[in-house]
């Protein structure tokens, strides 16, 4: 513990050095800068804004990892951020060296582009593309896709239920491709429906932890289905009702999703099994949004004729990571369902201007509640993991959001330093 708060108050005290010493705003001709890097919605000389910033993070799964990113902010013409590029060069001992390049753009209101290109000098690497367009249709149509390919060497299985105990931990690289694509419908105020194809290839390999056994060495095929690898293609339908009054950084509102997504093995799944989803936000604000009350509710169940048989563990309910338990690594807990509570209030301590870039600074204490089941009837008090925390975030308003969440499990801390809001 001592050596957690350590190195958090070494990362705050080299974030505002650096900040003072280093950033700086340059106005950069738009030649200079071809598309997508800027368009016309910048001016002739588009305002740049540069800020290098430390990184450090101490997840449960990872380790420590440490380094250094450049953020470049280029403006559009009413000053609001219209990409961002995030170089970032860091160091792990399992990994090695990584070196990744964050791209966000943002030429025209109804349209984002996100790229993620990284390397690691071992197993890790994660290339991805995300595209949303929300200009067809007089705006009623999103569409939305996603593709990738990434592998984790510090991917954990612990064994399936709540309790799963620390001491049966094992380690492999959860290496995979795939592909996300939805198309939304906004067919009355408030409410959206989400047709969503979604391919997954998985292949589990040896992993980068060498202190820990190996998945196959303690598991097989007949405990945990999908150990082997699995390939699996399903459609999801959603009904959505929101709200927000905006999509990556609200204020207030509600927003209420309901998931259904069959899988089929004739149509390329890896079983035969349905998922159900459920999942409600709030988000209350106070003192004109000084103080905003955030909560949200998830339940997920996973079924199939023959129960957790032949469903693939990566296929079924999950807990654990920066987006739900954030007191553990990711995929801590594993089962046939889970339900999920997070409460997060969001003070906003000041707006700041520094290097022309408006920012709110907010600090967040939040307590996540959660618990894996085989069936939703076994769901106890007892079985419910309780990860206490505090969330720091820097955000520059409507679409940039960066964070660092401190949370607690029965095991210590974890760190997570990332962009967006973790809900």
């Amino acid at each position: 513990m001592n050596l957690q708060i350590k190195e958090i108050s070494t990362y705050s005290l080299l974030f505002f050095m650096v900040l003072l010493l280093g950033g700086c705003t340059n106005h950069v001709a738009r030649e200079k800068l071809p598309f997508p890097l800027t368009s016309d919605s910048c001016a002739e000389k588009a305002k740049v804004v540069s800020i290098p910033l430390p990184v450090i993070a101490n997840s449960p799964n990872e380790g420590i990892t440490y380094g250094a990113l450049g953020a470049f902010l280029i403006h559009n013409r009413n000053d609001e951020i219209h990409t961002l590029l995030a170089p970032q060069v860091n160091y792990n001992q399992n990994f090695g060296v990584t070196t990744s390049l964050y791209s966000a753009f943002y030429p025209k209101p109804t349209t984002n582009i996100e790229v993620n290109l990284s390397q690691s000098t071992n197993i890790n690497y994660d290339y991805g593309v995300k595209l949303r367009d929300t200009s067809f249709m007089d705006k009623k149509l999103e569409l939305n896709l996603h593709a990738y390919g990434f592998a984790d060497g510090s991917a954990r299985f612990f064994g399936f239920q709540a309790r799963s105990p620390f001491q049966m931990q094992t380690n492999y690289t959860d290496q995979e491709t795939g592909y996300t694509v939805s198309a939304g419908y906004e067919f009355a105020k408030y409410f959206q429906f989400v047709v969503q194809d979604r391919f997954r290839d998985v292949q589990i390999r040896q992993g980068a932890i060498k202190n820990l056994p190996n998945i196959k060495d303690r598991f097989s095929e007949n405990d945990v289905p999908g150990i082997n690898g699995f390939r699996t293609h399903a459609v999801r339908f959603s009904l959505i009702h929101s709200t927000l009054d905006h999509r990556d950084t609200p204020t207030y509102g509600g927003y209420m999703r309901l998931s259904f997504e069959p899988t089929f093995k004739a149509l390329g799944g890896a079983a035969d099994y349905r998922d159900y989803e459920v999942e409600i936000k709030g988000y209350i604000p106070f003192d004109n949004a000084r103080y905003i009350t955030v909560a949200r509710f998830m339940y997920n169940q996973t079924l199939n004729d023959k129960a957790r048989d032949n469903v693939p563990f990566l296929e079924q309910s999950v807990l654990g990571g920066e987006t739900s338990l954030r007191g553990y690594g990711r995929n801590r807990f594993i089962d046939n369902t889970f339900v999920l509570i997070n409460l997060e209030e969001r003070i906003r301590l000041f707006r700041w201007e520094i290097f022309n870039v408006t920012a709110d600074w907010e600090v967040a204490p939040f307590l996540d509640l959660g618990s894996v089941m085989h069936d939703f009837k076994q769901i106890s008090a007892k079985t419910f993991e309780y990860n206490p925390g505090v969330g720091f975030r820097a955000i520059v308003r409507p679409n940039i959001v960066g964070r660092v969440d401190i949370g607690v499990g029965r095991n210590g801390p974890a760190v997570f330093v990332g962009l967006g809001y973790p809900f």
